[in-house]
């Protein structure tokens, strides 16, 4: 079996995610393919989709979300994503158990003896008006008949877990700022969530074994269930074998990927790319070590922006009123110095009009 090195993996993976080269496809295709972006940062997807798509008019975005074929809502791993309608909809039946088991290992105390299926129907009758609602809000019209729980518990929960709602527009808008005024997904869609196959198959995690290796691969079955933070993928991916090859990293792990998915040669150089907050390409794997050394791992979850240099992570940078400022994790090349410049103007002029970069020392 193949041994595919951690360069190897970096490459596919910016391919796969548009970073080695950026796409020329329609924003809702590019959403799509990269199996949504993570959001609860509203403005970060903007970024996201800037560094992989040629000319990306953050309209079309706007677009998108006011004309509901892209939603926010929670998803892989409990966190809000970024998605098209059609996979909201599709996904969200199979996630439901983990989004429950997620939210109860926070406020398990608080819902001792409550009864969740009650609780989720009580909610649908509050929501049933079609009147958007924040999480607090909710939260406060449950706590009369489960006062022990509490407001803040029982608005995480239903709108997080027990029922299928989206974030509304103007949340996650072109620099709009809102809070978070929350639905019912099939009030918002018009079509209801189909419920788990009743003969106990997995249809949508058997779905989601390619779809994530066309975003993601080649990775372990480990690495699809850290993305998804679902139970029971290796079910999933058993019938999918007849259609995968396989690889084996340097640990000696089982690496799966479809056939034609694109493993660039290791050697093909991978321009500086900025990164949003929570990026894909970080945060779609167990082991990250393709992208990101292991020292600077708690990057990706304490919301830093990244510069990828030579496709890893080099640099965190921020931004302010008209600039961007680079800080670099080691000493960069001259030429590289160069190439986060020429790049981070590019980002300044998208985010602030300016073209100012500061490269700390």
């Amino acid at each position: 079996m193949r041994m595919l090195d951690s360069r190897a993996l970096n490459r596919a993976t910016l391919a796969r995610q548009f970073l080695l080269d950026r796409a020329d496809v329609p924003v809702s295709d590019a959403v799509a393919h990269l199996c949504g972006l993570q959001a609860q940062e509203p403005q970060e997807p903007f970024v996201g989709l800037w560094s992989r798509l040629r000319a990306f008019d953050p309209t079309a975005l706007d677009d998108l979300l006011t004309g509901r074929r892209v939603v926010r809502t929670h998803l892989m791993r409990r966190t809000v994503h970024l998605v098209t309608a059609d996979d909201a909809v599709a996904w969200r039946a199979r996630h439901e158990p983990m989004l429950r088991q997620r939210v109860l290992g926070v406020y398990r105390r608080e819902f001792d003896g409550v009864d969740l299926e009650e609780l989720a129907a009580a909610a649908r009758d509050v929501m049933a008006d079609g009147e958007p609602r924040t999480m607090p809000e909710l939260g406060r019209a449950l706590a009369p008949r489960w006062p022990a729980a509490g407001p803040r518990a029982l608005g995480e929960m239903v709108i997080a877990a027990l029922l299928p709602t989206v974030q509304l527009p103007p949340r996650g808008l072109w620099r709009r700022k809102a809070g978070a005024r929350t639905t019912l997904m099939s009030s918002w869609l018009g079509r209801e969530v189909p419920p788990p196959a009743p003969d106990g198959s997995d249809p949508v995690g058997e779905a989601l074994v390619p779809r994530y290796l066309a975003a993601f691969g080649p990775a372990t079955v480990a690495d699809l269930r850290s993305w998804s933070g679902l139970a029971g993928l290796p079910r999933a991916v058993a019938p999918a074998r007849g259609n995968l090859i396989a690889f084996r990293d340097e640990h000696g792990r089982e690496l799966l990927d479809l056939p034609d998915a694109p493993r660039p040669d290791p050697d093909t150089p991978a321009p500086v790319r900025f990164l949003p907050a929570f990026d894909n390409a970080i945060l779609g794997y167990h082991d990250r070590t393709r992208i990101i050394d292991h020292a600077h791992r708690g990057l990706s979850v304490a919301s830093a922006r990244v510069v990828l240099v030579d496709g890893r992570v080099t640099a965190t940078w921020t931004t302010d009123a008209d600039a961007v400022t680079v800080t670099p994790l080691r000493p960069l090349t001259g030429t590289e110095h160069a190439a986060v410049v020429e790049e981070g103007r590019d980002l300044a002029a998208f985010l602030t009009g300016g073209d100012r970069v500061e490269v700390a020392r």
